[in-house]
């Protein structure tokens, strides 16, 4: 389908006419003349013929006509289906030597996409699309429409049987038995028993779908008996190992979504493959569950320790003044009188209550305070947690690349061979490895003397060191563990194909494949930075470094600019018009105009809904979710529905990569209606942040956040210039900002390419640096601590260049580390930009930790090189320093509108259900966008009368935001009328 919208230079590029085409056209007559026109560039540009006249938006029919000097009413003369249109299509496909497809060629074209497509792709417009591009490539005309689509419902329909058959042929009887097992419900009970230890078997299937709860030992029993469960039907390990994830997550998506008792209406193939699908990703979510409950159960356990010390010192502590002074006396007086008693030489000069202060003091500090927190760590673990360390050990197979974190693996060992035994210490002919366990310092702490006076290491003692050095090593991947996905070999994060097209990956980041010329280019961009900075310095009023030893940067704050007046009067002209408009009605309408409810599909084989009906619930639904009303709150008697309606669209339609599609698709129609006169040309720059939201605490997501004190997730939004929200994505409070960063630049799936993206201090650091510039777009961050930032130099013996900023220079960069390590950053670019692995499991390859990663050290040191580019261009320029801060103002204010659109529930997350908590956040992104889609149109309607041409200045139009809701009532009665349309939007505004 042609898109309704072009801009002129699309127009000129696509749609204008060659001479030699000119001349062909000049040899029909009349109306024929444009519709050969039409005809021509449609299959020039698309490779098939267009069905009709309607599919041709008019400003296309225009152009062509001003082209060949005809009026453009003369298509109207034109049969599309007549003679000489037929006489047209054979020319026109012998001028491209193009032939129409045969039954031969659908049947090969079915054979292609089941042997190479549709391994790693399902979905139906994806594959339609490649059917096109295929058709192209082979200089085919396509079938039409109806029939393309027939072809590739029957090809995905063959592949599922034969992927099924197979997959079923691989399954032995017992296990067959117990995937039966799973889906025995209430609904169908055991006719042979009546117990209750059969009816604990009737919910294995809901069970398996539960998330995990708090942290806490309960919820890591709790899941380690759903892996236990999976386990017990002994699905082969290597069962969907050479088919693309994709395509299992989509059967686990279908079976998560249907009832047990749907599941069994299915033939047997499709049922067990359906279910062996969702036992595998399950096993692989349920592992990834158990490592973050165990890291987090092992951190808890120090810091509750901690917290519970410091309390108790923080009541009595007392610090001591002058310990030097009291020490001199004490030794004073001792030599006066070494044989005087304590209490009547000592006291008189130093008081019993001083003393007692310094004891208290020594005991808060050094070696006693961590004898006190170990103490209260060991009464903990020993009381309670240590249940979990046999079904741990048992459960999961840990494993390093890396031998110096072997003595870990061996450690883990021992536990697991003394996990059922009583013993107090180990045998003493036992191995135990120390190095790279025990913490230094730590060591006198964990010793104790047995009964003979030999000391021995308590096996409770070392459990806990184990387990403490077993956390920093998973946190950064050292450790990984067998069966995990976000925890899985970090090398199968990477490509595996990258030494075999390793010329094609470079190309693909716009990376020079010699290390030297990527190098060179960097020293050029950093000295000629530096040069500039320190030329500009004398004269730059904006930035000062004070001090000369440790220089400190200073810059002088932006005054706050005033609303303009201009800005106030179109708000108010907008309230006038379209007061209290319905927040129901603007998603309606946005749907009406960009018909984003098509992207929402049953995960079924069929769909039974009419359309009409279908898009009237999805709209319910997706506003229930997105303003956190929820369902039951949607006043579903005025609309004709009732709660199970909604809640059955709820479940077998809105998924989150539905509605990701559903956001891109109104962006891009944002993109595409604006007016480049009022808001400019396109935009390829976007701000990011997070927000906090509130949320029930019985989930992993849920997290303490100090700066906003309280429970609750984050939101971390991608906003572009011009306020249209690109990417969210939902995320805990301690999760890093910059892997969300990167992941949406990289995802989000709209027409937008981003060159430049904006952060605060949180979404930055050394590798985020190093990573967007590998991937090809410039990190612009405003630094909280700008005053401590140090710039690097360039080379080594040069500590006299640059003198006005000597203060704040630092080393030299090691250019050896990134010279050798150079292949090694492409590729972890690489598999960031493919997505061969989810961004933060990637990146926490490379988070603070004490082991160096040789790739993690050349990426640090990438990123200083970057950073230093970057704030030369800072603190040279106040345009780039506005240009930070205008962006990260964008970002503010898309915060702000979120409060109002999710005020249900006190805008709190009301779910402990991972998917509901994603839902309500895309639901939120997508009613957002809906705003700012009619908001334009509004904006547009009102800006192109008379009275407004010449009264907006340059700052008005920067000023000028989408993001208006005083004319929008997102409360009241929820009614659905799709015949009524928004005023002024189908009609011009006549003022």
């Amino acid at each position: 389908m042609v898109k309704p919208h072009w801009e002129t230079e699309e127009l000129i590029e696509n749609w204008t006419l060659l001479p030699t085409e000119l001349e062909l056209v000049s040899q029909k007559v009349g109306g024929n003349q444009i519709g050969f026109a039409l005809l021509l560039k449609h299959f020039q540009l698309f490779a098939h013929f267009p069905d009709e006249k309607s599919s041709i938006p008019q400003i296309i029919i225009s152009y062509l006509a001003s082209q060949i000097n005809i009026p453009e009413n003369r298509i109207s003369d034109f049969d599309w289906q007549g003679r000489s249109a037929k006489v047209y299509r054979v020319e026109i496909r012998r001028l491209f030597n193009f032939r129409v497809a045969t039954v031969q060629d659908s049947v090969q074209m079915s054979e292609w996409l089941i042997q190479e497509i549709l391994p790693n792709e399902q979905r139906l417009e994806s594959l339609t699309e490649l059917v096109y591009q295929r058709w192209r490539e082979l200089q085919i005309e396509p079938p039409t429409p109806g029939r393309v689509e027939r072809l590739v419902r029957s090809a995905i329909t063959q592949y599922e049987t034969s992927f099924c058959n197979r997959t079923l042929d691989r399954l032995s009887p017992e296990i067959l038995a117990q995937l039966d097992i799973l889906l025995t419900t209430e609904e169908s009970p055991n006719p042979e028993s009546t117990n209750k230890s059969c009816k604990l078997k009737t919910s294995d299937f809901a069970f398996l779908k539960t998330d995990p709860g708090p942290v806490g030992l309960g919820s890591f029993l709790t899941e380690m008996e759903k892996l236990k469960r999976i386990r017990s039907v002994g699905l082969p390990t290597d069962l969907f190992t050479l088919i693309s994830p994709k395509l299992v997550q989509t059967y686990r998506q279908r079976a998560a979504t249907e009832t047990p008792y749907l599941l069994r209406q299915h033939p047997a193939a499709i049922r067990y493959t359906l279910i062996a699908a969702f036992c595998i990703q399950r096993s692989q979510e349920i592992t990834d569950n158990l490592i973050e409950l165990l890291i987090q159960i092992i951190q808890r356990i120090g810091t509750r320790a901690e917290r519970r010390i410091n309390k108790e010192l923080i009541d009595d502590f007392k610090q001591v003044t002058g310990k030097n002074n009291l020490l001199f006396r004490i030794a004073e007086v001792a030599i006066e009188q070494p044989l005087g008693v304590i209490q009547k030489v000592i006291y008189p000069v130093v008081s019993q209550q001083t003393l007692r202060d310094l004891v208290k003091e020594y005991k808060s500090t050094g070696i006693a305070y961590r004898q006190r927190v170990y103490t209260v760590m060991r009464a903990s673990f020993a009381s309670h947690y240590r249940r979990m360390i046999p079904q741990l050990l048992e459960m999961l197979e840990f494993r390093s690349n890396n031998d110096i974190h072997h003595p870990i693996i061996i450690a883990l060992e021992l536990l697991k061979k003394y996990a059922q035994s009583q013993a107090r210490y180990y045998a003493p002919g036992e191995e135990i490895p120390i190095d790279g366990i025990l913490k230094s310092g730590w060591k006198d702490i964990l010793l104790e003397k047995d009964p003979d006076g030999k000391e021995r290491i308590n096996r409770i003692n070392y459990e806990i060191s184990v387990l403490q050095a077993l956390r920093e090593r998973l946190c950064c991947k050292e450790i990984w563990v067998v069966g995990a996905s976000r925890y899985r070999n970090p090398d199968e994060d990477l490509p595996t194909d990258f030494e075999e097209h390793r010329q094609i990956y470079y190309q693909a980041l716009t990376l020079p494949e010699n290390v030297e010329t990527f190098i060179s280019d960097l020293q050029q961009k950093m000295v000629s930075g530096l040069e500039k900075l320190d030329k500009g310095m004398p004269k730059n009023n904006e930035v000062t470094i004070i001090g000369k030893s440790q220089g400190l940067i200073r810059l002088r704050p932006f005054e706050p600019a005033p609303e303009p007046v201009n800005l106030k009067q179109l708000k108010g002209e907008i309230n006038n018009l379209w007061h209290q408009t319905s927040l129901l009605d603007i998603l309606k309408e946005t749907d009406l105009r960009v018909g984003f409810t098509r992207n929402f599909k049953s995960l079924g084989t069929r769909e039974i809904i009419d359309k009409e009906t279908l898009q009237k619930r999805l709209l319910l639904c997706l506003y229930g979710l997105g303003t956190n009303t929820g369902l039951k709150r949607i006043n579903t008697g005025i609309n004709g529905e009732n709660y199970q309606d909604l809640l059955y669209v709820r479940r077998r339609y809105i998924h989150k990569e539905q509605l990701r599609s559903a956001i891109a698709e109104v962006i891009n129609a944002i993109f595409e209606i604006r007016l480049p006169e009022i808001w400019g040309e396109g935009t390829t720059t976007c701000a990011s942040d997070s927000k906090h939201f509130g949320a029930w605490s019985q989930n992993l997501m849920t997290q303490y956040h100090l700066r906003y004190g309280g429970r609750g997730v984050m939101i971390y939004w991608h906003v572009e210039k011009k306020s249209t929200c690109i990417y969210s994505q939902l995320k805990t409070c301690s999760s890093s900002e910059v892997a969300a960063m990167i992941e949406g630049v990289l995802r989000h799936c709209t027409s937008m390419e981003v060159e430049k993206n904006y952060v605060d201090s949180h979404g930055q650091s050394e590798v985020a640096f190093a990573f967007t510039h590998l991937l090809g777009f410039q990190l612009m961050p405003r630094l909280k601590r700008i005053k401590t930032q140090k710039l690097y130099r360039p080379f080594t013996g040069q500590s006299d260049a640059y003198p006005h900023l000597q203060p704040i220079m630092t080393r030299p960069i090691n250019w050896d580390l990134i010279r050798t390590q150079y292949d090694q950053m492409v590729k972890y670019a690489t598999a960031l930009r493919l997505g061969t692995a989810e961004t933060e499991a990637i990146l926490k390859r490379f988070s603070k930790n004490p082991f160096k990663h040789p790739t993690y050290q050349a990426l640090m040191e990438l990123g200083r090189v970057i950073k230093t580019i970057f704030l030369c261009q800072y603190l040279d320029s106040e345009a780039v320093r506005r240009e930070v801060n205008e962006g990260l103002n964008v970002v503010e204010r898309w915060n702000g509108v979120n409060d109002f659109i999710f005020y249900g529930k006190g805008g709190e997350f009301a779910s402990n259900r991972l998917e509901t908590q994603e839902l309500s956040v895309l639901s939120l992104h997508l009613l957002q966008i809906c705003l700012v889609y009619v908001n334009t149109l509004m904006i547009q309607s009102v800006l192109t009368q008379e009275h407004w041409e010449k009264k907006l200045s340059a700052t008005d139009k920067r000023a000028i935001t989408p993001l208006l809701f005083g004319h929008v009532n997102p409360y009241g009665t929820f009614k659905l009328d799709m015949n009524y349309r928004i005023a002024w939007l189908t009609q011009p505004y006549v003022a």
